[in-house]
């Protein structure tokens, strides 16, 4: 089977990426994953504010609320608690570039303009094959509209690839009112692909202690749904690369992307889960039921029931919502 695929202009051997993750930490741990046949890893986040009080040395500093600044600083971990600064995380882009073959993607979270271009240009230039933009930021205020955040996004965007010559994506939330609309706007403003969609991570409560405190939850094939829907309705509406993240854990999850349009699928809560060489199991899957139904290559299919390949594209819309309902079944029930 050809399992080739293009993801932000690069040729890639099958559309199984390595997602921002712990695995990406260890250069062993990236070349495990490509022993095991990931086509491209993208490294865990670099965050503004990591440099920011690296530079600034405000760590001491931090009781002072006029040094606060994005979002709260404890919300960070201590600079010893840093697996990787910013001056070890461009070192690690140049010895991952030295230890593996597959692309090496950067990401970055950056919290001011001239953070994100500052920071992104020193990932080029460690060596990034591309860039994925992490704008993971919640609106917290009541002042600020849905426009002056859809165009934080754009302003972002467009600064960054004026300053880069490599690609670059952006990890989208799902919470634009118009998300087809602004899709097309990040298009416009440059961008190389869009990642459907970033994960926002919920604190919790500690009820021993009363304390707001981060936890992690690793994604279920359930989270599958919302960007499945919306590659399928972007496929023909945008011109660039899609990549479909969450909820991806097996090669029917991966199947599903395809079909409806994803040039790559990200891989990660099924990795730290089952390890490594699910990467496998999953590309034996993909060829095999390929094969079965005689596909002769990963582009063949791709996008074959997206919203305006499928034949039911209501399918995608309010129809299906009203669908859905009625074919709820409680358990024991009559069929």
């Amino acid at each position: 089977m050809d399992l080739i695929t293009t993801y932000l202009g690069m040729e890639l051997r099958t559309p199984l990426v390595a997602s921002a993750s712990p695995l990406s930490e260890e250069i062993d741990s990236i070349r495990r994953m490509e022993d095991a046949g990931i086509s491209a890893v993208v490294l865990h986040s670099l965050f503004e504010e990591q440099l920011v009080r690296e530079q600034f040395d405000i760590h001491e500093r931090m009781s002072e609320p006029a040094y606060s600044f994005a979002e709260a600083l404890d919300y960070l971990p201590e600079p010893s608690e840093w697996k990787l600064g910013p001056e070890e995380y461009l070192e690690h882009i140049r010895r991952a570039k030295e230890a593996v073959a597959v692309p090496v993607i950067a990401s970055l979270n950056g919290s001011s303009l001239g953070g994100w271009v500052e920071y992104a240009s020193e990932l080029e230039w460690a060596g990034a094959d591309a860039l994925e933009l992490n704008i993971y930021s919640v609106p917290t205020r009541a002042d600020v509209t849905g426009a002056e955040v859809e165009q934080e996004y754009v302003d972002v965007v467009r600064a960054v690839k004026s300053a880069l010559t490599i690609p670059v994506a952006v990890k989208l939330s799902p919470f634009f009112s118009s998300m087809a609309n602004m899709a097309k706007r990040l298009e416009a403003a440059g961008a190389d692909g869009l990642v459907l969609f970033n994960r926002f991570y919920q604190p919790d409560i500690d009820l021993d202690t009363l304390d707001v405190v981060p936890n992690l939850l690793l994604s279920t094939p359930q989270a599958l749904r919302l960007p499945l829907r919306w590659v399928a309705l972007l496929r023909e509406q945008v011109g660039v690369s899609l990549a479909a993240t969450s909820g991806i854990h097996w090669a029917h999850d991966v199947i599903k992307m395809l079909l409806v349009g994803a040039d790559a699928t990200m891989l990660c809560s099924t990795l730290l889960r089952h390890g490594v060489e699910t990467i496998g199991r999953i590309e034996a899957g993909l060829g095999e039921w390929m094969e079965t139904r005689e596909y002769e290559s990963v582009r063949q299919m791709q996008g074959s029931m997206s919203q305006q390949s499928c034949p039911n594209p209501e399918q995608f819309e309010r129809a299906q919502y009203i669908k859905t309902l009625h074919s709820y079944r409680f358990p024991g029930a009559r069929s």
